[in-house]
């Protein structure tokens, strides 16, 4: 009876060359995972700098108090493995649509004010700065600048924080973000349509909002300093309408636009693929351009990606690599690796096997391996003051 399994080696070898080389247009995938790889606990202690869906969930709940405490308590009752965003999802719609009636002891002006409470909520927990020195978030800015490239490298990102700018504007990487001005800078989609800065400038592209961006008194979405009180804009139970309109709508027509592109490639990690708007967006396109491809680098064992899992057996060209096996071609297998491919390989299998685990699905890990395909690392410009933590 034949036994199917995948040999890491042999893809991480062909991985390796497409990102030590800067002829292919490649994009990444960034979510909720990403700052969760990067540790600030103390004493020995592990400590998300940003905690992940479920954790941020808790820390919402712990920090409402009385009244909204209550009524979100009761709100997550009504819905199935709920989570903050789930919650919030609810708490908007019912501020909608309930007028002076009661539900859970607040009226519709009650939920707009827990909506707005919960946003302050986020800000908070996710306006957390980089941690000086190496970081995963650096050491991929770091392999972007390292590679004289054919086309620009783009991030997309579910994430509020700030981290990934933080970590250009140390090593004064340029970027744009789909934001034009200075005094107040304003969305400017059609600059996000047409593409045309230089291809060193990274693109980074919000697909869910963040810190610092707020809607004025006109209507329009602008950014502001995140310390000075801003709202993040979260498209939660209006997603699928918001998405159609700025600035979402054109966010969203990016990443379709990159999928469609000849000789594409998504790098992922740190994203579940729950999210089923941006799941059948990939889908959609991956369908459409069988010369993109996707590759999905997990945290966990093949049987806890069950999304990812599901949005690959439908897409040959999208490959999952988990900790104990991958999805390759739409076939499922365990790992096992095989001979070297290349003299003195041993020291690079180090950077993303051990112990019969493949590692990359660690976002931490992943930069630092992307780093080290580079041309080297970016030397960060640190400000000449300390700043206090507030951790």
């Amino acid at each position: 009876m034949t036994h199917t399994v995948h040999n890491p080696d042999q893809y991480i070898f062909d991985f390796k060359h497409i990102i030590s080389h800067g002829r292919k247009k490649i994009g990444m995938l960034i979510g909720a995972g990403a700052p969760v790889s990067v540790n600030v606990g103390k004493a020995g202690a592990y400590g998300p700098l940003i905690p992940n869906v479920a954790g941020l969930t808790e820390l919402i709940r712990s920090g409402l108090k009385d009244e909204f405490k209550k009524a979100f308590e009761e709100i997550e009752k009504q819905i199935p493995n709920s989570n903050i965003e789930l919650a919030l999802s609810r708490i908007r719609a019912l501020a909608e649509v309930i007028g002076e009636s009661k539900v859970s002891g607040l009226n519709a002006e009650g939920f707009q004010s827990l909506s707005q409470k919960i946003c302050t909520l986020i800000c908070d927990i996710v306006n957390k700065p980089l941690p000086a020195g190496d970081n995963p978030f650096s050491d991929t800015i770091s392999w972007i600048n390292g590679i004289n490239r054919n086309y620009p490298v783009e991030i997309f990102t579910t994430n509020y924080d700030l981290l990934f700018e933080e970590a250009m504007e140390r090593v004064k990487t340029p970027y744009f973000d789909g934001f034009s001005g200075s005094k107040v800078p304003f969305f400017d989609p059609s600059s996000i349509s047409n593409n045309d800065l230089p291809k060193r400038w990274v693109r980074l592209w919000k697909l869910h909002g963040s810190i610092g961006w707020s809607k004025s008194i006109s209507g329009e979405i602008v950014r502001s300093n995140a310390d000075a009180g801003s709202t993040m804009v979260y498209p939660s139970h209006i997603k699928y309408d918001q998405t159609q309109s700025a600035p979402f709508s054109s966010l969203f027509e990016r990443l379709k636009n990159f999928l469609l592109e000849p000789d594409t490639l998504l790098i992922c990690s740190g994203f579940s693929f729950a999210d089923a708007h941006i799941s059948a967006k990939l889908s959609e396109c991956m369908s459409a351009n069988p010369s993109s491809a996707l590759i999905a680098l997990q945290y966990q064992n093949l049987d806890k990606e069950v999304y990812a899992a599901e949005l690959a057996s439908r897409c040959p060209n999208m490959s999952v690599y988990c900790r104990d096996g991958a999805i390759i071609n739409g076939i499922k297998a365990p790992w096992k690796i095989g001979d070297p491919p290349s003299k003195n390989w041993e020291v690079i299998r180090a950077e993303y096997w051990k112990d019969g685990q493949f590692l990359l699905g660690d976002f931490k890990l992943l930069a630092r391996f992307l780093a080290m395909s580079g041309g080297g690392k970016s030397k960060a410009i640190e400000p000449a003051l300390e700043v206090a933590s507030d951790e």
